[in-house]
């Protein structure tokens, strides 16, 4: 928790002392984050070709970044991380990205700070690229096409979820066909955790705990990158 500065005293302390500050960590690494954003998840892994991750969430105390939580496992695609992801190729695209401004799922909403909409039978993810709705949410009664998914057949996966916004505003004006879609951030599909379609997952405990902490009045930001490239963001 962020402090109160006293008279004569440095700003962020009560007493008159600088409070010492952070140790680096993998968000004090981060540098195009932008000025507002005061929470990040960073999901990173050993090298392009793992399905193996770790995420981490940081906020920003009196100008620092401080871990919220004790590093996470987490899987991603089944063919690891990519900086050209494409539709229909199970890999996770990285880069540094915001979440949606609905948070959705199967299940009741655990208690998320965002809108929650809860599925139900015909909501759809399209994920036709020569649709016009390319990359967005849909209730209707047939199928978009494509590797469209039918979100409440989704289980566990689709328990509940948030949107991570690649391929769609504001990372972009307007989705660009086939360059990838539905990327999510999401529950193990099966009790022991695989590797995803491109979407980053962990265990329903933790992401729960995740998506409850995230809060939109703080700009949040995901940032996924295999660790040895995480300076580029």
């Amino acid at each position: 928790m962020e402090t109160t500065p006293v008279a004569g005293g440095p700003v962020g302390t009560t007493t008159g002392r600088a409070k010492p500050i952070p140790p680096p960590n993998r968000a004090s690494r981060l540098t195009t984050l932008p000025a507002a954003t005061t929470q990040v998840v960073v999901v990173t892994g050993d090298g392009y070709s793992t399905t193996y991750a770790t995420l981490e969430t940081f906020h920003k105390v009196g100008g620092h970044w401080v871990a919220v939580s004790a590093p996470l496992p987490a899987r991603i695609g089944a063919k690891g991380f990519s900086d050209n992801h494409l539709e229909g190729v199970a890999t996770t695209p990285t880069g540094v990205y915001s979440f949606g401004p609905t948070m959705y799922g199967i299940g009741a909403n655990p208690g998320v700070r965002y809108p929650y909409h809860q599925v139900v039978k015909d909501d759809w993810w399209n994920e036709n690229p020569n649709s016009p709705a390319y990359n967005t949410f849909q209730h209707t009664a047939t199928n978009p096409g494509g590797y469209s998914e039918a979100l409440w057949t989704e289980t566990p996966a689709y328990t509940h979820f948030a949107v991570i916004t690649y391929n769609m505003p504001p990372n972009v004006a307007t989705p660009v066909p086939g360059a990838g879609s539905g990327i999510f951030l999401h529950e193990y599909s099966t009790s022991g955790g695989n590797a995803t379609a491109g979407c980053v997952s962990m265990s329903h405990a933790n992401l729960v705990s995740v998506l409850t902490w995230l809060d939109p009045a703080r700009s949040p930001r995901i940032v996924i990158s295999p660790v040895q490239n995480l300076g580029r963001y």
